[in-house]
């Protein structure tokens, strides 16, 4: 019985990253999940991630912890207000505040690590140009600046003739697309979590420029929403 190829995923436990696994896990890859405890005012996205590590039966669930408060620069990092109530054509104005520094090219960088020491053929990461909060790192431009530096970076690329691609499935799909995509797949989104600010029990916010698109995602997809929203 032949080897399934494997694919590090990049997990934050959210909408996004859990429909690009189940979309990898259906496609055939043997799934090692990868987040990232970097000092994020939304930890408890991090149980949402294992949550969903588990229902989909992945290979190796793997936390890496960064300090990125030491850095700062972000609403979702350090000691700053996350904007809350905006309008869509409000958040397509500028980068928002909650934008984190180097947050997608340092996440990828140990996603290529990973990859490239459990022999992976590729790297899934749910980035996403349609229904986002305006990031540059979550553009097609981005990612295929950082294939062509993994290609120039790795034994496995240079040495072993073994590209590892750098895979974004969701990239050109509205959050409605996404979420009939996952649903189709049977993902579980009650177990995902988005706010950036929830409660102390784990809440959602409901008004944070997340849990708004979240919400209009289920909206225009016709799919319920199982978010457990404060108020």
């Amino acid at each position: 019985m032949a080897h399934k190829p494997k694919a590090v995923v990049l997990s934050s436990g959210g909408i996004d990253s859990s429909t690009a696994m189940a979309m990898a896990k259906d496609e055939g890859f043997a799934i090692y999940s990868l987040s990232f405890d970097y000092g994020q005012r939304h930890r408890c996205e991090l149980a949402a991630a294992r949550c969903v590590a588990d229902f989909l039966h992945v290979e190796k669930h793997l936390v890496v912890s960064l300090d990125m408060t030491a850095i700062g620069g972000s609403a979702l990092t350090a000691d700053m207000s996350v904007p809350k109530g905006r309008e869509m054509a409000e958040m397509a104005q500028e980068i928002p505040i909650t934008y984190v520094p180097g947050r997608n090219t340092i996440f990828l960088a140990y996603g290529l690590a990973w990859a490239e020491a459990v022999n992976a053929a590729r790297i899934v990461i749910g980035v996403n140009a349609v229904d986002y909060s305006g990031y540059p790192d979550c553009r097609p431009e981005f990612i295929a600046a950082f294939q062509t530096m993994a290609d120039l970076a790795t034994k496995a690329a240079v040495q072993d003739g073994r590209r590892i691609e750098i895979h974004t499935p969701l990239i050109h799909l509205t959050k409605a697309q996404i979420i009939q995509a996952g649903a189709t797949l049977g993902v579980d989104y009650g177990l995902t979590h988005s706010c950036y600010d929830p409660s102390d029990q784990g809440l959602a916010c409901g008004r944070c420029d997340s849990c708004v698109l979240r919400r209009k995602g289920f909206r225009e997809a016709g799919v319920e929403d199982p978010t457990r929203y404060s108020r």
